[in-house]
């Protein structure tokens, strides 16, 4: 990411002007004296703020005195300059003083000489006090990083030595002031961050200009040709219509350019090659099509190009070879094909180069990493073809990302002493050969995926020294062999081993010493896995296991996911995995078990998907065991049970009929049923409908209201609580439904009550006659975010916030099968617990309503091919957009905040969100901020396809988890 440039240095140690030492002044007429008073109102004349806090005790002193000592070293203070031959104050600096509340405007008008004023990074809001603009000697103005708000002032034309304006990240609005074009000498002009409407930036003397991050729109005014000074230019994040004028190559001064995030179309005019002072261009995320200009050759400076998230489309023009100052190129996300011309791997200053996720084809350059300067390269999602560059590591390589191309032959021998390498993923292509890494010479390796490959040889048997090594997936490699190396898991950071369907044979090492490991993909069952107490998923699937599943398993503290379908285990389910409170899905489908599923609910509720093409298998949720199978053995007595068992089903079958006369006589039209799911005793449906008073009505009231139900709920989809008689209290949520869809819908609500994660809400069970079910699920005691969003949290609690929410979203997506989106995902529907635990409600209820078109469940989400229908596809991409607008309202603290999110810029978002968590001086607090942020800004690009799975996102959060670990 690009840091946003500043006039001057804010974050270093000492960040305020200070006055070099004079002897002391004195003044015989007083004009020291008020010139004291001033700078003391300055400090005390803004509302609401304890001005006392804010000074040093020697400057508290000095205005206890002030009414009686007229000689003052108020030249001495820090953030205040005097002219060194008089007591004449010219420069204040107030920034970074905590000072908020309004100004009034008076506290500066003794300083009539004043020619530098910064107020930046505190809290003043309101309208700026247009007496400032009295200060007619100012020739610096700063007042970014506040929250002034309102129209700016008129009256500013009076500065007229003014330099620089600097009111970056406010919230001012309506028109920019057009008196700026009055400014004969104003060489930095920076509004960026507001939320002003139009475009008016005439001034011909300017070097500067930001207004990114604003509400401005229409065309970009092709006036701006004009601007012969500008050598920095940021007008992106704003709302514009139609393209890049071409008269902006006639800004002949301009070194840096960028209108990113615009809405920019059409294509990219050539005439922007006359910029050839250029060094920075950034027109990312646009709608721009057509080629790439191949006149770009003629910006020599040209040091930093992204043209990213577009619609461009051809080849890399061949005439970049020539950019021999290139360090950034970035084409990611565009249509782009055709090969990479061989001239972009001599670029001699090259650092990352960014071109995944188009169409490109071919061969990489064979001198890609020659120039020993290449750090990142990510081609992935391409069709390239061939051998990776053989000095490809040469330098100080960072990251090599070439998942998901036709890549052939064997991995280059210089990545083993690429001792800069962090991320390797070079997975779902033809590699084949041994895996050439030494990981001894990899002291920095944090995330390697070798899978779905043509590897050979074997793991490295040196994987243990790998000891930042996080990440390790080889699956899928079925010539691998070998065994995998002892000491593997005494890895320190791992995470994630997984080496299934790779024929690994041999004794697995020891699990002693696997503290961390949280997800193991293997093609056996380890004995002493038990060990690993980290352990959250076991993967097996898809092996050629045999034996007993061991009851170990069961032990695992942590593991919530088991799965080993498609294998051959046999014998029974052991029933100790009943006990386990962790345990959300154990997956034994297609194997030969045998026997009675065991009684506890937990199997109950995990659905027969979990338990199909198991024909010796039975008990609920499978039919019914026999008891002839398991107590009977000669051929005489089976027929004699069988005899027995055709006389009692017809006594059962006479009976039956006798009471169904009975209930149609009576009419059963009305009669409730009760389906109670685990966490829920064993109560009958007038138990719970005798737990609501009958005395009144109720409203329909939000999901997360603490309304007591006086009555059943009045309207459909109304919540409110109930305590039942054991004392349990439960929300009700009642559901109208048609006569001939409801079986349908409690066969639906039943498969809802399965999904089971610590993120979601428990459905506790349901009553229903043939027109109404009331749904109960956990009450939550403390609210939901839409009430808490405004609240101020840590960093801590923000990212476990956020971790909760993406966790219960990514088990909904990928852990259920088939995936249910949970499709009304917003502040309001994210409950939390006693412990503030976030738990996401109402997931899949938005589907119930789709029962009365006579789709049953499965048809709805799996459609007539088996495969997830197209409009569940969308919700799903639908979540995950909500889920990134979520995360941005939690990192900003704003509950409407759509508006504000999408128009600014991201180094704005990043900024203002490290202000908020006061982590100015945490390098690392600020790397995981920035990363948070970056994931949910790729969950809210404009195309659903390029949005990342949540699988994906979760990924990517949890990685900067271990980091934090």
């Amino acid at each position: 990411m690009r840091d946003e440039p500043r006039l001057r240095n804010l974050n270093n140690d000492n960040p305020v002007l200070h006055l070099e030492n004079h002897s002391t002044v004195k003044s015989t007429n007083g004009g020291m004296g008020r010139a004291f008073t001033a700078i003391c109102q300055a400090y005390t004349h803004v509302k609401n703020r304890p001005w006392i806090l804010l000074m040093s005790s020697r400057t508290q002193k000095c205005l206890l005195e002030e009414t009686r000592k007229r000689e003052v070293q108020a030249c001495s203070w820090s953030g205040v300059k005097c002219d060194r031959n008089s007591t004449v104050v010219i420069a204040l600096d107030l920034s970074m003083k905590n000072l908020g509340g309004e100004l009034t405007g008076k506290q500066f008008g003794v300083f009539a000489e004043l020619v530098d004023l910064n107020l930046s990074y505190n809290s003043f809001s309101g309208q700026l006090p247009v007496g400032i603009f009295n200060l007619t000697n100012l020739k610096s103005f700063d007042i970014s990083r506040n929250n002034f708000s309102g129209q700016f002032p008129d009256g500013m034309s009076s500065l007229r030595n003014l330099v620089v304006l600097d009111a970056f990240s406010n919230s001012f609005s309506g028109p920019l002031p057009i008196e700026v074009s009055e400014l004969e000498y104003l060489k930095v002009f920076n509004l960026a961050g507001s939320y002003f409407v139009d475009q008016s930036h005439r001034s011909m003397s300017l070097e500067f200009i930001h207004l990114a991050g604003n509400f401005l729109d229409g065309n970009i005014p092709p006036e701006l040709g004009r601007l012969k000074t500008v050598t920095h230019m940021e007008i992106g994040y704003n709302s514009y219509e139609g393209g890049i004028p071409w008269q902006m190559g006639n800004m002949s001064e301009l070194q840096y350019l960028d209108i990113a995030g615009a809405n920019l179309s059409g294509p990219i005019p050539k005439q922007l090659s006359n910029l050839t002072k250029l060094e920075s261009l950034f027109l990312f995320r646009n709608q721009l099509t057509g080629l790439v200009p191949w006149e770009f050759r003629q910006i020599v400076p040209l040091a930093s190009l992204d043209l990213s998230d577009n619609h461009l489309s051809g080849p890399i023009p061949e005439s970049f070879a020539e950019l021999k100052n290139l360090k950034l190129l970035s084409l990611m996300y565009n249509e782009m094909n055709g090969t990479v011309p061989p001239g972009i791997g001599q670029l001699p200053s090259l650092e990352t180069l960014l071109i995944w996720n188009n169409f490109f084809s071919g061969s990489l350059p064979h001198d890609l990493g020659k120039n020993l300067k290449l750090k990142w390269v990510d081609v992935s999602t391409n069709n390239f073809i061939g051998s990776i560059p053989p000095d490809i590591c040469a330098g100080g390589l960072v990251k090599l990302i070439l998942f998901s191309n036709n890549f052939t032959g064997s991995l280059s021998p210089s990545i083993s002493n690429c001792s800069s390498l962090v991320r390797l993923r070079i997975e779902d292509n033809s590699f084949s050969g041994e895996i050439p890494l030494k990981f001894s010479h990899l002291p920095d390796i944090t995330y390697v995926d070798l899978s779905r490959n043509k590897f050979t040889g074997g793991i490295p048997t040196d994987i243990s020294q790998a000891s930042g090594l996080q990440y390790f997936n080889i699956s899928n490699n079925p010539g691998l062999g070998g065994m995998i190396p002892a000491k593997t898991w005494s890895l320190p950071l791992l995470q994630n081993f997984s080496a299934s369907a790779c024929n690994i044979s041999g004794n697995l090492p020891p699990f002693h010493s696997c503290k961390s490991v949280s997800v193991i993909e293997l093609s056996e069952v380890p004995r002493d896995v038990s060990n690993c107490q980290a352990l959250g998923k076991i993967d097996l699937a898809d092996n050629k296991l045999t034996g007993h599943i061991p009851e170990d398993l069961a032990s695992l503290p942590a593991l919530s996911i088991l799965d080993l379908s498609r294998d051959n285990f046999s014998g029974p389910i052991p029933a100790k995995f009943g006990a386990s409170s962790s345990l959300v899905l154990l997956n034994v489908s297609f194997n030969d078990i045998s026997g009675s599923i065991p009684s506890s609910n937990k199997f109950k509720l995990m659905g027969t998907s979990a338990y199909q093409g198991n024909p010796k298998l039975c008990g609920a949720p499978l039919g019914p065991c026999s008891a002839s199978i398991t107590i009977f053995g000669s051929k005489g007595t089976r027929k004699l049970t069988w005899i027995l068992l055709l006389c009692a089903a017809v006594v059962v079958l006479i009976v039956a009929s006798a009471f169904g006369i009975f209930y149609i006589r009576r009419g059963s039209k009305g009669r409730w049923k009760m389906v109670s799911f685990s966490g829920l005793p064993r109560f009958t449906a007038s138990d719970v409908l005798r737990s609501f008073s009958s005395s009144e009505s109720v409203e329909a009231v939000p999901a997360e209201s603490n309304s007591v139900c006086k009555a059943v709920p009045a309207e459909s989809n109304s919540v409110c609580k109930a305590v039942l008689p054991t004392g349990i209290t439960v929300s009700v949520k009642k559901i109208e439904l048609e006569a001939k869809t409801m079986k349908k819908a409690t066969e639906f609500m039943t498969r809802l009550g399965v999904a089971r994660h610590k993120n979601l809400i428990r459905l506790l069970g349901f009553c229903y006659n043939k027109q109404l079910a009331y749904v109960l699920y956990d009450y939550q005691p403390n609210g939901n975010l839409a009430e808490k969003i405004t609240l101020k949290r840590d960093w801590v609690a923000k990212y476990k916030l956020v971790i909760g929410i993406a966790r219960g979203l990514c088990f909904l997506h990928h852990d259920c099968y088939p995936a249910i989106p949970h499709g009304d995902l917003k502040l309001s529907n994210i409950l939390f617990d006693e412990n503030m635990e976030p738990h996401l409600a109402e997931f899949g209820f938005k589907y119930l309503v789709e029962m009365t078109k006579g789709s049953s469940p499965a048809t709805i989400f799996m459609g007539e091919t088996g495969e997830l229908s197209s409009s569940i596809k969308e919700e799903l991409y639908m979540d995950i957009y909500r889920f990134g607008e979520i995360t941005l309202q939690i990192l900003t603290n704003l509950a409407n905040a759509g508006g504000t999110i999408h128009s600014k810029p991201k180094e704005v978002l990043l900024r203002e969100i490290y202000s908020e968590n006061q982590t100015g001086s945490t390098g690392s607090t600020q790397e995981e901020i920035k990363m948070v942020l970056e994931v949910a800004l790729l969950c809210i690009r404009s195309r659903p396809s390029d949005r990342p799975s949540m699988e994906d996102a979760l990924k990517l959060l949890s990685g900067m988890n271990s980091q934090r670990k």
